[in-house]
Order: structure tokens, then sequence, then C-alpha cells
């Protein structure tokens, strides 16, 4: 089965043409103007002109959907509609010509996420789900793992960043995950990647604190309708407002809720 409601081909279309940009951005990533915004957080000319390119394209299919975008900040429009952007996740990885990076859109529509694209360029591999629809991968079906044993699974999270105010907190999870429970744990760059990378069951579970909305919006609906799980580290649906995020397989859920406590 292929995905071809009108929104997805939206954003297939938009990602596919953005992906160009970065694409041949990547391949001469040494003349690469390169701006400070924060500490660890670079924004490069690529990020502008990927996100140029993906917000005209919806806009030129979608009118009046608003949009809220990593760097332009939210365009106002329709109060149903709403796209998520994050035209480069995994900006650092890029920067140094690591080649482990996305283009994530989602779609929301009265505040609940109903489709969503997580695209590596690099690698040419498109994570698409629609509400309902389930999960895929280049067209084909993608589930989460069905490991159920935390022992036995791969766990991957990101951060903190020197600047988080949670910083010793976050860094106490990743030592027990790692030490007390045993559990192998990688860090990879992308929190988009890491999110669909559940969906298809390379990783059974991760956790991240300090997440934007843009950051994780398309992997959102992605998880879920791959079989997964999406909560805070209590197990409840405020991970956006609580900017905490632990999805999983179906099945480690609350074994990791528990180490997160």
């Amino acid at each position: 089965m292929k995905l071809t409601s009108a929104n997805i081909n939206v954003i297939v279309k938009a990602c596919r043409k953005a992906a160009k940009v970065l694409i041949r951005d990547f391949g001469e990533i040494e003349k690469l103007q390169v701006s400070l915004k924060g500490p660890g957080d670079f924004v490069t000319l690529s990020d502008k002109r990927v996100e140029k390119i993906l917000i005209e394209e919806l806009q030129i299919a979608r009118p009046n959907y608003s949009i809220l975008s990593e760097e332009i900040g939210e365009i106002k429009n329709d109060k149903e509609f709403k796209w998520i952007i994050d035209p480069i996740d995994g900006t650092s990885n890029f920067l140094h010509g690591i080649p482990h990076f996305g283009i994530s859109v989602g779609l929301e529509h009265m505040d609940e996420i109903i489709c969503g694209i997580i695209y590596d360029p690099i690698k040419d591999e498109m994570f698409v789900a629609e509400k309902g629809n389930g999960s895929y991968l280049n067209n084909q079906r993608i589930r989460v793992s069905s490991r159920s044993k935390l022992k036995d699974c791969l766990i991957v999270t990101g951060g903190p960043r020197r600047n988080l105010k949670e910083r010793e907190i976050a860094l106490k999870e990743y030592d027990k995950f790692s030490s007390s429970v045993d559990v192998p744990v990688r860090k990879m760059g992308s929190a988009s990647l890491d999110m669909a990378y559940v969906a298809a069951g390379r990783f059974d579970g991760m956790w991240q604190r300090n997440l934007n909305y843009w950051d994780i919006a398309a992997g959102i609906i992605i998880i879920k309708e791959a079989g997964g799980f999406v909560t805070d580290f209590n197990g409840n649906d405020t991970y956006i407002e609580k900017k905490t995020i632990l999805a999983t397989n179906s099945r480690i859920n609350k074994e990791m809720i528990e180490v997160l406590k």
C-alpha cells in the first residue's frame, strides 16, 4: 500500500524539492556560510533555503493553512490546520559532514497531528504516516519492534546541551539507562530520525528532554501509526507542554517510565 492522500502528496513534493538544495549544499560543506544562533545550536544558509522552499510549496498548495517553523516562527492563518516544519533536524551533523539529518513536516488539525513525513535525503529514506492509515518507509509498511524486556533493547537519546537547566537530571537519566539497567544507549544527533527509527523497529525506544514541537511533530504520528506509544516521562500525554518525550514500542513503555522516575 502507498499513502497517496492530497496532504501527503503536498508534503512529499515539498520535501523532495527542498532536499535537492540540501543534497547539493551537503556536497559543498566547506563553502557553507554559518552563523551562530546559540551555544551548540547553529543555523546555516541551507536551513533558510530549505525552509523557504518548504513554505513556498506548502503555501501554494494550501494558502490558508497556518505554519509553525523553526527559523521564521509562526504564520497565523487558518486556526484549524497548521504545518509544523523543521527544515534540517540534525544541523550539527550536517555541518560536520555526517550524513544523518532530516527534513520534518507534520500537519496539525485542531491541535492533533494527522499526518507527517520525516525525510532523510542522503539515504533517500522517507518515513510517512497518516492517521488511521499506518506508517510507511519508502512505501513499505513499518511497525515498532516487539521486544518486551528493556535489557534486550537498543535505546536512543539526545543532549543534554551545556546550557540546559535540567542538565544534571538528564545526565543521571543517561547513567541509569546505560549502567543501572545495562541497556545500550545511542546518541545520533537527530530527534526526528530517532523517532522514525523507533517506528521502523530499528530502535526500541527513545527519550529526550527540552525538545521543541517541530522536532517531534511528524514523529508523533509516525510512531503512533506504527503501533508505538508517545508519552511524557510519567506516561501522560503532556509531552508537548513539558518538552519531555518518551517514544517506545508497545511493550517497554512502563519499564522505561520506571527508570526515568
